[in-house]
This record gives structure tokens, C-alpha cells and sequence, in this order.
């Protein structure tokens, strides 16, 4: 399924209780880039059909908060995923969820990396969780 993701559908609004990204206005929505969810470790989850994007016509699958960061970190866009925990979900209700979607990338290449950014964003709530999990 191609949808939309990453920093594009961080700024829109989406069926969970999380806020996103607030610069919408700084957004060049003429240029959307879709990904496809057929490549992705997730499949379908966390897309939302039928949405609308600003600035264009018709409906559109995007990603929600959740499935757009972990996007972002799948392919190494720490910066772009930074505030993660505080900034875009800000609520603690979705941190299993999260912990159990980002240690499916365990065998990722780029483990290491996604590991400490985890680190510096949930601190001693990711460690726990490693060690719970065996990771």
C-alpha cells in the first residue's frame, strides 16, 4: 500500500490521542513523498485510509504518529525523529506499543543506532523494557 509518512504525516492529525508536529505551514505539501508499506517490517499497521492532505485533491493513506516515527527511525532520520517521546507522541499510554514495534528492528543493520536514540529518548524506560525483552 503507498501512503504517506515521515515528517509529512507527522503535521497532520490522526486517529490517535498523540499531538505531532506543529509546523504545518512549513510544509511544501506539492511535495509529498510516498512510501509503501509492502517494503516495511510493519506492513499495513498505523496507516489511516481515506485522509485528506492540505493542498491537494482526493484521499490519501497516511501514517499515523506512531507508524510515521518509526519510519523515521527505521531508516536512520534521528533528527528528524527527535522529541519523539515528549514533542510528538506525549502520551505514555502508547510506550509498549512503541517498544514492541521499535524492537522488530532488532536485526536491523542499524540496531545501534536506533538503540541509543531510544535510549535518549525514553532513558530508563527503554533499558528496562531491553532488558524485560532480552534484546
Amino acid at each position: 500500500m503507498k501512503y504517506l509518512s515521515g515528517i509529512f504525516a507527522l503535521n497532520l492529525m490522526c486517529d490517535l490521542d498523540t499531538f505531532g508536529d506543529w509546523h504545518t505551514s512549513a510544509i511544501d505539501w506539492k511535495k509529498l513523498k510516498f512510501w509503501d508499506s509492502s517494503h516495511s517490517i510493519w506492513g499495513d499497521y498505523g496507516i489511516e485510509q481515506n485522509r485528506t492532505i492540505p493542498e491537494n485533491k482526493g484521499k490519501f493513506n497516511v501514517a499515523n504518529h506512531i507508524r510515521a516515527l518509526l519510519d523515521l527511525i527505521s531508516i536512520g532520520y534521528f533528527p528528524t525523529a527527535q522529541g519523539m517521546r515528549d514533542n510528538f507522541i506525549c502520551n505514555d499510554k502508547y510506550t509498549p506499543e512503541i517498544f514492541s514495534k521499535v524492537s522488530m528492528l532488532k536485526n536491523n543493520e542499524n540496531w545501534p543506532a536506533i538503540d541509543k536514540f531510544m535510549g535518549k529518548e525514553y532513558m530508563m524506560q527503554w533499558v528496562r523494557y531491553k532488558k524485560e525483552a532480552g534484546l
